[in-house]
């Protein structure tokens, strides 16, 4: 026979188990907000958008997207990882969320552990973008022009020591040419201004981020640092096709605050999932000439581990020849 002791034991675990599974079944009980730490207008800005609004379908609440800018992602960042754990915030990762910010120590405490990863929903390499009424028809002649007259060829990046700048920095090393680097922290957007207002003559981004210019005929690719071609921009050859071995690019991933219930990754997972299986997203991605890649929550951050390992090594060797600073 159960003492006093045991039944108040068992009620107060019964009591406990019952009011999970409420809580589990009620999930989600309210909007749910979406975290891009870069600004409106960007190609990531514009992905995550578009996804959010299809997977709101699936789910009995609304949901929204919020762009908190700063930090080359850190403040938005720090806000999801401070949010309560209970699945009604998210948020999306790129490189930089994944590999600048933990390798320069840019936000105390930060890794991917203060996270549960959701998934990977996209990848696009990194590119080269001229006006079109660029002089440079190839991206040999941005080089050429470059070796002729060192550090006079201006190049927009969003950020010191972001993927865009290791990307150009590992080209200079390969094609043994100097550009001069401008800065534009806050995402594509304002890259965007600086290539169309002329202050730098081309820039470093995805074909994705600029997308609409070069379909309204403003820009132009010149080279997609790809082993492949981009079946939505068939007039800019992958990197291997120019004579290159530099390939690189971004991601977009989805994560929630670490200790999210399992029963709210799982309604976000799939949620997020059927979107992207969606013919909708499917046949609007490759317009903005970004592929589709998916890894779910149990693939991810094992995907996530290994990509910070290698790019940390690489960002190390930089830093040792005085090429990236730490």
């Amino acid at each position: 026979m159960l003492s006093p002791l045991a039944k108040g034991l068992g009620l107060a675990c019964t009591l406990t188990l019952t009011a999970t599974t409420l809580h589990a079944a009620d999930f989600p009980s309210r909007d749910i907000r979406v975290i891009v730490p870069w600004g409106a207008g960007g190609g990531t800005d514009a992905i995550v958008r578009k996804i959010t609004n299809i997977a709101e379908t699936s789910l009995p609440v609304s949901t929204y997207v919020e762009n908190i800018e700063g930090g080359m992602s850190a403040t938005g960042l720090l806000q999801l990882i401070k949010a309560r754990p209970d699945g009604h915030t998210l948020g999306a990762l790129t490189y930089d969320s994944v590999v600048t910010v933990p390798w320069q120590e840019m936000l105390p405490g930060y890794s991917i552990d203060k996270m549960k990863l959701l998934a990977r929903i996209t990848s696009e390499p990194d590119a080269i973008i001229v006006p079109d009424d660029s002089e440079y028809q190839t991206v040999q002649d941005l080089i050429d022009a470059a070796k002729e007259e060192p550090n006079s060829i201006r190049v927009g990046l969003q950020n010191m020591g972001s993927r865009t700048h290791l990307t150009l920095l590992r080209l200079q090393d390969e094609v043994d040419a100097e550009f001069k680097v401008i800065t534009y922290p806050g995402g594509a957007a304002p890259q965007k201004e600086a290539l169309l207002n002329g202050e730098v003559d081309f820039v470093v981004t995805s074909l994705g981020d600029f997308a609409p210019l070069i379909e309204s005929g403003d820009a132009r690719g010149l080279v997609e640092f790809s082993d492949q071609q981009n079946e939505a921009f068939p007039d800019v050859p992958p990197a291997t096709e120019s004579g290159l071995e530099l390939q690189m690019g971004s991601f977009i991933v989805l994560a929630v605050p670490e200790g999210t219930p399992e029963e709210a990754v799982d309604v976000l997972e799939s949620a997020y999932q059927d979107a992207y299986e969606s013919d909708e997203f499917q046949e609007w991605l490759p317009k903005v000439g970004v592929a589709p890649s998916w890894l779910g929550s149990d693939e991810v951050t094992h995907w996530a581990e290994e990509t910070q390992e290698s790019l940390f090594a690489t960002m190390d060797e930089l830093a040792e020849q005085g090429l990236l600073e730490k």
